[in-house]
């Protein structure tokens, strides 16, 4: 992105910071690095000479302030968690309670039911009052104890909503749709004069949300799909001219295709969103592959939103506006079949589709670490007095991201880039499908 200016990353504050934090109950004792609101994280770390390193395009550092806007010990914090369900949200709503619980001393926490439904005041369902003895052992399973849900609200009800529980903070656990959602929460906010903190964890099991190094929830799906590689491989190894077909979450973004594909080593072919493919290159490719005495075996990956193009029909709209796609992998199932039918030639295809599996287990150990530190740093800026900001990581340090700089685009794999590269060199398919 050549358009990006200094102000793009410049970070909206409710006011200035009142409150001294040296003595806040879970830091007494501490010898702790307040960071400096100076203190920034540069966009590019790689140039092509020192001369050329930008450093006025760089975000805010994130991390405990000297001085917080907010005195905790007034403060109602909210929480709620949008969009389909992920690895790690669990995690994210305990860390969130235990770090302002624990090191502010909020003695008030709300869990929000079922997305923005549970700010909406005619959808009827009362908030959660989130404590030690609920939050405790939640990092253990899938899903999340404040249910989720797609869709919006008006944001001038949702404020109204928060108004009545006197909540002064709310974290917004979800991915581009649902920080779209908290943004307009936290412009109907300043628009009422309400001094909220609106602040994301960016939530999407796609890895699609820009300017950060990856969101909670990647490393567990890909794990899972690994697994699931793994079994197909062995299924189409040890079956007479066997093909394994797996279809993995990836709407618009191809990463756990990818880096599935890269973690088993099992995978001849791979499909994703951002590049094209020539159907019959494909067939014919498998054709070769599985024919081949020395072979007859082949594996192929694809993401649910790749080959959109070969299917036809008109595409549906789900509650957060994003287009329904068709089953590119039932689609797939029925063409390889047909194709090898045609030529007379048995196959034995066994279809895998993991994708809710992906999404509803607990996390594994990286992203349990990650996730907590996304609440953790969340709770740390919300504290500060700043808002309309997600939380993210880059070059390997938390920042802070406005939200309209983090929504502006989804992060997708580069056809040309160094992941796609070692994607091409992994499976020994052509980079461009069309060239048999």
């Amino acid at each position: 992105m050549d358009d990006l200016t200094p102000s793009d990353f410049q970070v909206r504050r409710l006011g200035p910071c009142r409150f001294p934090a040296d003595d806040l109950p879970g830091l007494h004792g501490l010898v702790v690095h307040f960071v400096d609101d100076h203190e920034h994280i540069p966009y590019h770390i790689i140039t092509n000479g020192p001369e050329l390193l930008n450093t006025e395009l760089a975000f805010e550092r994130a991390g405990v302030r000297r001085n917080l806007f907010f005195d905790p010990s007034k403060v109602t914090a909210g929480i709620v968690t949008c969009g389909g369900v992920c690895p790690g949200l669990n995690d994210v709503i305990r860390a969130l309670f235990m770090s302002l619980h624990y090191t502010y001393g909020v003695t008030r926490v709300l869990g929000f039911r079922y997305g923005f439904r549970g700010l909406d005041p005619d959808h009827g369902k009362p908030p959660m009052e989130l404590n030690k003895d609920n939050v405790e052992q939640i990092h253990t399973t899938g899903g999340t104890i404040l249910g989720t849900a797609r869709g919006s609200v008006p944001a001038e009800k949702m404020v109204q909503r928060l108004k009545d529980f006197n909540v002064n903070m709310l974290f917004v656990v979800g991915g581009d749709g649902s920080q779209k959602g908290a943004h307009a929460i936290s412009k109907a906010a300043d628009d009422a004069d309400y001094p909220l903190a609106v602040i994301g964890v960016p939530k999407t099991i796609d890895n699609d949300i820009d300017f950060m190094d990856k969101t909670f929830g990647l490393d567990s799906a890909v794990a899972c799909a690994r697994d699931t590689i793994d079994a197909a491989h062995t299924e189409a190894r040890d079956n007479y001219h066997g093909i394994g077909l797996v279809k993995v979450m990836g709407r618009d973004s191809g990463f756990i295709a990818a880096l599935a594909t890269l973690a088993s080593l099992n995978v001849n072919y791979v499909l994703v969103p951002e590049v094209k493919f020539d159907l019959d290159e494909l067939l014919a490719r498998l054709e070769r592959r599985i024919t081949d005495p020395k072979v007859h075996h082949a594996v192929v990956v694809v993401a649910e939103g790749a080959g959109q193009d070969l299917m036809k029909g008109d595409r549906n709209i789900d509650a957060s506006g994003n287009v329904l796609h068709k089953d590119i992998g039932l689609f797939l199932k029925q063409e390889i079949n047909d194709w090898f039918r045609k030529k007379g030639i048995e196959v034995n295809l066994k279809y895998f589709d993991p994708s809710y599996l992906l999404r509803s287990q607990p996390c594994n150990a990286n992203d349990s670490i990650y996730a907590a530190g996304l609440a953790q740093y969340a709770v740390h800026a919300a504290m500060a007095g700043r808002t309309d900001v997600m939380i993210g990581q880059r070059h390997n340090q938390f920042i802070h991201v406005p939200i309209p700089l983090a929504v502006r685009r989804r992060k997708k794999i580069d056809p040309r880039g160094e992941l796609w590269l070692r994607v091409l060199q992994a499976t020994g398919q052509p980079a461009v499908f069309g060239h048999a």
